[in-house]
């Protein structure tokens, strides 16, 4: 009996499961990914469960369904404080880092190293550096996706056109592909946050705006490559629209440089928006991200912990999308043999 043929998703997994250092790199990605989905039931303020004179409360459920307009906190909950509430609370059930990201306690454990209660240890304003470690996760995973989100969007559209039509247009866009290489992101950030208020979002529209030229040239040589086969041809005989010829036949053969590419990109963008926290630059002051934590260190160097725990995350996570790309990199290429 023949064994079943492999298909391509097949050998390309396999080929992935070959590498440990991609296998790492994707288990280190998905374990930041549950940290940032979860964060709130992993560090925060707001209990999972509440009993007071008899009553039971879920309050961070609460709090979520009606941040979601499916119901509303009850009149007990509804702007409470819960470290008060606690006191006289017959049974409680708190996320394991028990601190909100935010919550400053000048008056409590300033700049206190990493203990039982304070597992990373506090920073200048009494909050807790696990705590703001878990949702500067998910503040970082955010931008790195969101930013590749609109530079594969660009890229691939751009790109798309560029390589399949060829001719005066693939000219007109391979200037703007030149002309947009020109412009330094770095400072046009730095312009843009002297004249607006701080935002993150800001941020994430000018990485994506800025950062879809590599994208766009590996989606243009694909196309070129792609769009003189039999099959694209076979598809055009038969009455095929360009879009359908495009993106439901040319994109799907074309897209596996790309995939590396993002994965790049979200280091990158991550890198990036730490930098910027580090400098102030661009990020409200009431967010914590890995980046803010690690500028704290500048003033109080002494609080080693403030250096050594956001670096270290930014650190790993840059090297597990790098460790990833180069995996999908040669798992995608038949022309590469890793073994």
């Amino acid at each position: 009996m023949s064994a079943k043929p492999q298909t391509y998703r097949g050998r390309v997994w396999a080929e992935l499961r070959r590498q440990k250092r991609a296998v790492w790199g994707l288990g280190m990605v998905l374990t930041l990914a549950f940290v940032a989905l979860f964060a709130d039931f992993i560090a925060g303020g707001t209990p999972l469960y509440l009993r007071i004179d008899g009553q039971s409360y879920f309050p961070l459920f609460r709090e979520y369904a009606a941040s979601a307009g499916l119901a509303k906190l009850p009149p007990a909950l509804a702007g409470a404080d819960f470290r008060a509430l606690n006191q006289h609370a017959e049974a409680a059930v708190w996320p394991p880092i028990p601190y909100a990201s935010t919550s400053v306690d000048i008056t409590g454990e300033v700049f206190a190293p990493p203990s039982a209660q304070h597992w990373l240890g506090t920073d200048a304003l009494g909050r807790d550096v696990a705590s703001g470690m878990v949702h500067g996760t998910r503040i970082s995973l955010t931008i790195g996706l969101v930013v590749v989100a609109i530079q594969a969007t660009l890229g691939i559209f751009l790109g798309g056109l560029a390589g399949y039509y060829g001719g005066w247009i693939d000219i007109a866009l391979s200037r703007l592909f030149e002309l947009m290489l020109g412009i330094p992101t770095f400072f046009l950030i730095i312009t843009v946050a002297a004249i607006f208020p701080p935002s993150i979002y800001l941020i994430m529209v000018i990485l994506g705006l800025t950062g879809w030229i590599g994208i766009a040239r590996f989606i243009r040589g694909e196309f070129l490559k792609v769009r003189s086969l039999d099959f694209v041809t076979a598809a055009r005989a038969i009455g095929a629209s360009d879009t359908r010829v495009m993106f439901g036949h040319i994109l799907p053969n074309a897209v596996a440089p790309v995939l590396v590419s993002m994965a790049f990109g979200v280091a990158t963008a991550i890198l990036t928006e730490s930098a910027l926290s580090f400098l102030g630059i661009g990020v409200p002051q009431h967010l914590v991200t890995w980046g803010s934590i690690l500028a704290e260190s500048r003033a109080s160097t002494f609080a080693w912990w403030l250096a050594v725990f956001p670096g270290a995350a930014i650190f790993l996570t840059v090297t597990a999308y790098n460790l990833l790309g180069d995996g999908l990199r040669d798992a995608l290429d038949p022309k590469l043999d890793v073994r």
